[in-house]
């Protein structure tokens, strides 16, 4: 059963100006056979106005997708690197993802995801990001 939520999601790009990205929106929180996912549309303040974004959250990964004005699939596999591209309307980037740590505590209610990984985009040094979310759902 989908329960309305409220997602809190905290993007810092750990560098030597840390550039934090914080966005809460309204979305859905539903559990399909052992795998929650949550589901809500980016905003203007995200630069992304016209995208969902879905995490697919599992035990010890999950994805996020993003459909829309922006296209991507980034999975977060504990120590596993994974490629992705990342389509937006400005292009196509190829995206690694190394993912160094990954904290995952989620239940019916809601819970919280912590992940940092390095991020790099074709011919670029790595960057260094940490990203947290934070799920309430409303019972």
């Amino acid at each position: 059963m989908k329960k309305k939520a409220i997602i809190a999601i905290k993007s810092n790009a750990l560098s030597d100006n840390d550039d934090l990205i914080e966005v809460v929106s309204p979305g859905d929180f539903y559990m399909e056979e052992s795998i929650f996912r949550v589901e809500y549309d980016e905003t203007e303040i995200s630069g992304m106005e016209g995208t969902k974004t879905i995490l697919t959250i599992r035990d010890k990964s999950f994805t996020l997708e993003r459909k829309g004005s922006t296209t991507t699939k980034m999975d977060f596999k504990i120590r596993q690197k994974t490629a992705s591209l990342y389509k937006t309307p400005y292009g196509i980037l190829k995206l690694d993802i190394d993912t160094k740590k990954l904290k995952i505590d989620v239940n019916e209610d809601g819970g919280k995801i912590e992940v940092n990984y390095l991020m790099t985009m074709e011919g670029q040094p790595p960057i260094n990001t940490q990203l947290s979310v934070n799920i309430k759902a409303n019972n």
